[in-house]
Protein backbone atom coordinates (compact mmCIF):
# COMPACT_ATOMS: atom_id res chain seq x y z
CA UNK A 1 0.00 0.00 0.00
CA UNK A 2 2.77 2.41 0.88
CA UNK A 3 4.65 1.43 -2.29
CA UNK A 4 1.69 2.50 -4.42
CA UNK A 5 1.53 5.85 -2.62
CA UNK A 6 5.25 6.43 -3.10
CA UNK A 7 4.95 5.52 -6.79
CA UNK A 8 2.05 7.99 -7.15
CA UNK A 9 4.02 10.76 -5.46
CA UNK A 10 7.09 10.11 -7.62
CA UNK A 11 4.96 10.06 -10.79
CA UNK A 12 3.36 13.36 -9.77
CA UNK A 13 6.76 14.95 -9.11
CA UNK A 14 8.09 13.65 -12.45
CA UNK A 15 5.15 15.23 -14.29
CA UNK A 16 5.68 18.54 -12.49
CA UNK A 17 9.40 18.43 -13.34
CA UNK A 18 8.57 17.72 -17.01
CA UNK A 19 6.23 20.71 -17.19
CA UNK A 20 8.74 23.03 -15.46
CA UNK A 21 11.57 21.97 -17.77
CA UNK A 22 9.31 22.31 -20.81
CA UNK A 23 8.15 25.80 -19.88
CA UNK A 24 11.73 26.84 -19.07
CA UNK A 25 12.82 25.64 -22.53
CA UNK A 26 9.90 27.43 -24.26
CA UNK A 27 10.81 30.68 -22.51
CA UNK A 28 14.48 30.41 -23.47
CA UNK A 29 13.55 29.59 -27.09
CA UNK A 30 11.58 32.83 -27.13
CA UNK A 31 14.56 34.79 -25.81
CA UNK A 32 13.08 35.28 -22.34
CA UNK A 33 14.74 34.26 -19.07
CA UNK A 34 13.91 30.64 -18.20
CA UNK A 35 13.55 31.37 -14.49
CA UNK A 36 10.53 33.55 -15.33
CA UNK A 37 8.54 30.39 -16.01
CA UNK A 38 8.50 29.45 -12.32
CA UNK A 39 7.53 32.85 -10.87
CA UNK A 40 3.77 33.12 -10.34
CA UNK A 41 1.93 35.94 -12.18
CA UNK A 42 5.19 37.11 -13.78
CA UNK A 43 5.23 33.93 -15.88
CA UNK A 44 1.84 34.89 -17.33
CA UNK A 45 3.10 38.37 -18.20
CA UNK A 46 6.08 36.89 -20.03
CA UNK A 47 3.85 34.29 -21.74
CA UNK A 48 1.64 37.16 -22.95
CA UNK A 49 4.75 38.81 -24.41
CA UNK A 50 5.67 35.55 -26.15
CA UNK A 51 2.13 35.29 -27.52
CA UNK A 52 2.17 38.90 -28.72
CA UNK A 53 -0.70 39.96 -26.47
CA UNK A 54 -0.78 43.19 -24.42
CA UNK A 55 0.44 43.00 -20.83
CA UNK A 56 -2.83 44.29 -19.37
CA UNK A 57 -4.52 41.00 -20.32
CA UNK A 58 -3.10 39.75 -17.01
CA UNK A 59 -6.10 41.38 -15.32
CA UNK A 60 -8.50 39.44 -17.53
CA UNK A 61 -7.16 36.18 -16.08
CA UNK A 62 -8.80 37.10 -12.77
CA UNK A 63 -12.32 37.27 -14.25
CA UNK A 64 -14.18 33.95 -14.04
CA UNK A 65 -15.18 32.37 -17.37
CA UNK A 66 -13.44 35.17 -19.31
CA UNK A 67 -10.09 33.84 -18.08
CA UNK A 68 -10.67 30.57 -19.96
CA UNK A 69 -11.34 32.42 -23.21
CA UNK A 70 -8.29 34.67 -22.86
CA UNK A 71 -6.10 31.72 -21.85
CA UNK A 72 -7.11 29.93 -25.06
CA UNK A 73 -6.37 33.11 -27.04
CA UNK A 74 -2.95 33.36 -25.34
CA UNK A 75 -2.18 29.71 -26.12
CA UNK A 76 -3.18 30.35 -29.73
CA UNK A 77 -0.73 33.26 -29.85
CA UNK A 78 2.01 31.05 -28.41
CA UNK A 79 1.39 28.29 -30.93
CA UNK A 80 1.30 30.83 -33.80
CA UNK A 81 4.54 32.41 -32.52
CA UNK A 82 6.22 29.02 -32.83
CA UNK A 83 4.77 28.38 -36.29
CA UNK A 84 2.07 25.93 -35.22
CA UNK A 85 -1.60 25.81 -36.24
CA UNK A 86 -4.91 26.09 -34.39
CA UNK A 87 -4.91 22.31 -34.04
CA UNK A 88 -1.78 22.64 -31.89
CA UNK A 89 -3.62 25.23 -29.80
CA UNK A 90 -6.36 22.68 -29.14
CA UNK A 91 -3.65 20.27 -28.05
CA UNK A 92 -2.13 22.84 -25.69
CA UNK A 93 -5.52 23.51 -24.12
CA UNK A 94 -6.76 19.93 -23.78
CA UNK A 95 -3.52 17.96 -23.39
CA UNK A 96 -0.88 20.43 -22.31
CA UNK A 97 1.14 17.77 -20.53
CA UNK A 98 1.98 16.33 -23.96
CA UNK A 99 1.96 19.41 -26.20
CA UNK A 100 4.12 21.74 -24.08
CA UNK A 101 7.03 19.24 -24.13
CA UNK A 102 6.50 18.81 -27.88
CA UNK A 103 6.74 22.59 -28.31
CA UNK A 104 9.78 22.79 -26.04
CA UNK A 105 11.84 19.95 -27.46
CA UNK A 106 10.87 20.11 -31.14
CA UNK A 107 12.73 22.16 -33.71
CA UNK A 108 10.00 24.85 -33.68
CA UNK A 109 11.49 28.31 -34.05
CA UNK A 110 10.13 31.37 -32.30
CA UNK A 111 9.11 34.29 -34.48
CA UNK A 112 8.19 37.34 -32.43
CA UNK A 113 4.64 38.51 -33.14
CA UNK A 114 3.71 42.19 -33.15
CA UNK A 115 2.22 43.29 -29.83
CA UNK A 116 -1.22 44.79 -30.30
CA UNK A 117 -2.05 47.54 -27.84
Amino acid sequence: MIGVAIFGILLYLAIIALIIVSMWKIYTKAGKPGWASIVPIYNLIIMLEIAGKPWWWIFLFFIPIANIIFLIMMYNGVSKAFGKSEGFTVGLVLLGIVFFPILAFSDAKYTAPQIKE
